[in-house]
């Protein structure tokens, strides 16, 4: 008990004496968040926060492998799993600190958070299976090293956009292994009851200077470090007890972030943005739009994750199904919560669903008219074989009409016209768009005019323009290549 209270302790006062340190720090060489489009602070405020946290952890655990005791014993059997842990997280706190200092895309610190979670399962570190009840377990085998690098990589990057808003990342973390350190506690694994009391005690000290209004932010330093060390640990309580329990209640207390996340990359790909790009759609910012304040939000859901926590502490008494009930009642209800305060919407999601699914099945068949129109291009010898591939294109893409205007060397045009058989005169239902080329070897100057029918959307129709320009650009030589039969067929025209 000694022990544990020793290292609690430690990193409090550590963290009490490392952050004003780290915030002098911070302002010296710019580590300053700035207010933006995408903040709701107002003022420049440090985001080094994490540096504080990591060596107010760190040190106390290495010291601990050195202890004369039960614990330093059990710290020295567990060398490889710690030295994976350990420096996979250092290295994920480095790559954030970085990021702070200096800014890295977020492709380079998935890449990263990939690189270390892999490291921590060379090492032995890993979900091999998973106690449903007493009588079934589901052994993942192989599927287990894929499905711990899910689970690492995505709960690290819940807690990474979670923090939004002052002292909402710590504080649920701190939730989150508190309710670590009492599992581990009830099934005996030293080495995580330390770890997570370690991290505890940092997080309850650094929410001194991170609560609103806040004197200093985690930073991707910050948030990195605890979402790595707290998905791992999780990793490292499965493992020792093979329960659903192990998994399951970092899971409740995390749940917030967690399906922020994921509703996030649902909207993000709902909107065909880029799931790493950023916006201020997330659960906290949904309730700031409500007109909350921002330290009335983050005690909201302060207050939610402890309810979740404190019901899934029921799946440790309840026994075979029990605890399933629990673990998706808990699950259901912080869904809920989500649907009522219009972070996700049911229906928003399924026609977007659907709108996706008729947006890939049109773009399929454009890129098949393309490639079909392209074969017409590809067989053209002459002129009038590649006017031909020009209206073939122009049917298969539903052009209205196109044009293709010459301006010869006496200064007179020249145009060839093709129009659909079905043409009609709405222009609201129509782009016009012109585009001028030169043909190589050719002193002419031609220019297409195309008039796109607009089926359904305007994106539609610029995508197959885009599309009619790449045949152009590409099959533009049959053009020059024939130019002499084009200027003996005007001479024969003259004649």
């Amino acid at each position: 008990m000694k022990t544990y209270m020793s290292v609690y302790l430690g990193s409090t006062l550590l963290t009490l004496v490392a952050t004003p340190i780290v915030i002098k720090m911070a302002r010296k060489v710019n580590a300053i968040d700035y207010p933006g489009v995408r903040t709701v602070h107002a003022k420049p405020i440090p985001r080094i926060g994490g540096v504080a946290l990591f060596f107010s952890t760190m040190p106390l655990m290495i010291a601990v492998l050195f202890l004369n005791n039960m614990i330093g014993e059990a710290f020295r059997d567990a060398r490889m799993p710690l030295i994976g842990l350990f420096g996979s997280a250092t290295f994920i706190f480095l790559v954030g600190l970085i990021d702070d200092l200096k800014g890295l895309p977020a492709r380079f610190k998935f890449l990263a958070e990939l690189l270390a979670a892999s490291a921590l399962c060379l090492t032995g570190v890993h979900i091999s299976s998973i106690a449903i009840t007493e009588q079934w377990t589901l052994h993942l085998g192989l599927l287990g090293y894929p499905f711990t690098l899910l689970w690492i990589i995505g709960i690290t990057n819940a807690v990474n956009l979670i923090d939004g808003l002052d002292g909402l990342a710590a504080g649920i973390s701190a939730i989150a292994c508190g309710v670590i350190v009492v599992f581990a506690l009830q099934c005996g694994n030293v080495i995580m009851s330390i770890f997570m009391l370690a991290l505890l005690g940092s997080l309850t000290s650094f929410l001194i200077f991170n609560f609103n209004p806040a004197k200093i932010f985690l930073g991707d330093c910050g948030s990195l470090f605890l979402g790595y060390t707290i998905a791992s640990s999780s990793v490292l309580c499965s493992t020792k007890s093979s329960t659903l329990v192990g998994l399951a209640l970092p899971v409740l207390a995390l749940g917030i972030p967690i399906f922020d996340t994921l509703f996030s990359m649902l909207r993000r790909f709902l909107e065909r943005r880029s799931i790493f790009s950023p916006d201020r759609s997330h659960f906290h910012h949904k309730l700031i739009d409500m007109g909350l304040r921002q330290k009335h939000v983050v005690l909201i859901i302060y207050i939610m994750t402890i309810l979740a926590t404190g019901l899934g502490m029921f799946m440790m008494i309840t026994r075979e199904t029990g605890s399933l009930i629990v673990f998706f009642c808990v699950l259901l209800l912080l869904l809920l919560t989500f649907q009522m305060v219009g972070s996700v919407k049911l229906r928003e999601i399924v026609s977007g669903l659907q709108k996706q699914c008729e947006i890939a099945k049109q773009r399929k068949q454009e890129k098949r008219n393309f490639e079909q129109a392209e074969l017409y291009f590809r067989n053209a010898r002459t002129f009038k074989q590649w006017w031909n591939a020009i209206c073939e294109a122009a049917r298969r893409m539903d052009f209205v009409w196109v044009s293709l205007k010459t301006k010869e060397r006496d200064g007179s045009i020249r145009t060839e016209i093709w129009r659909a058989a079905d043409s009609h005169s709405d222009l609201s239902k129509i782009i016009l768009m012109t585009l001028p080329f030169n043909s190589d070897g050719f002193e002419r100057l031609h220019e297409f005019e195309i008039a796109i029918s607009v089926d359904g959307s305007y994106e539609s129709a610029g995508y197959r323009a885009t599309l009619f320009n790449r045949l152009i650009d590409e099959h533009a030589i049959v053009c020059s290549s024939c130019a002499s039969i084009y200027q003996k067929r005007s001479e024969g025209d003259d004649q």
